[in-house]
């Protein structure tokens, strides 16, 4: 006699199904579906992607702020060089009362007070008011430091401390160049040019001893620096 066993699950109808189901056992229905759930979960890990490395996404954060300009959208200020303004040297003259006349090298940036000390300082009898020793240097430069009393008279091509040519023309020299003058401050400047637009314009450098507050030494102080 022929043992009933069930046909394939594609070939039964539902009863069919029920008896193959109670055939099998639900025991080994369970266990079936537990190894294809086993097999399912050990080839979903095996096939997964990796994680990112936590220390090689830090390195390449790290990696990210120190990345060079690339050169097409690199600034100008940030291909060219910054110049160094003390590695450029500038030589100049100083004369008059300082322990040392001569010429003297020193470093870009340095003002007309570096060059008196570089020329051993100013002497007791010299008038160092009469410069600006907070103007910067330029090469080629001659100071001059003017005794107490002395008429001066810049040399043909000298250049003032301050920046301003000698002689000053006293029909066209500004407040600011004549305030350099010796013995000359901003108000005295002031009654200059008030002066000169009173009467037109000045035929003399004597004419400058009608201004209040210039008597005739102050006129002889700075007869050489101006002219008409």
């Amino acid at each position: 006699m022929d043992t009933w066993r069930p046909g394939p699950p594609s070939e039964r109808s539902i009863p069919d199904v029920i008896g193959w189901l109670r055939w099998i056992g639900p025991r080994k229905v369970a266990s079936s579906i537990g190894v294809v759930a086993a097999v399912a979960i050990v080839g979903w890990w095996l096939v997964k992607p990796n994680p990112p490395d936590a220390t090689a996404q830090l390195s390449r954060v790290d990696g990210t702020s120190v990345v060079a300009p690339d050169a097409a959208t690199a600034t100008p200020s940030s291909l060219a060089p910054t110049a160094d303004v003390s590695s450029i040297e500038v030589v100049v003259h100083v004369a008059g009362s300082v322990s040392t006349p001569g010429v003297y090298t020193l470093s870009g940036g340095s003002r007309v007070v570096d060059a008196v000390a570089a020329a051993g300082g100013a002497l007791p009898r010299a008038r160092v008011d009469a410069l600006n020793l907070a103007a910067a240097l330029r090469d080629g430069e001659q100071i001059y430091v003017p005794a107490i009393g002395e008429v001066v008279s810049a040399p043909v091509g000298a250049t003032a401390s301050t920046g301003s040519s000698f002689p000053l023309d006293l029909n066209a020299a500004t407040i600011e160049q004549l305030d350099q003058l010796p013995g000359v401050g901003p108000s005295t400047a002031n009654a200059i040019i008030a002066r000169r637009t009173e009467i037109g314009r000045f035929v003399s450098v004597d004419d400058l001893l009608e201004v209040p507050g210039l008597g005739p030494a102050k006129v002889a102080a700075i007869r050489g620096l101006v002219t008409v």
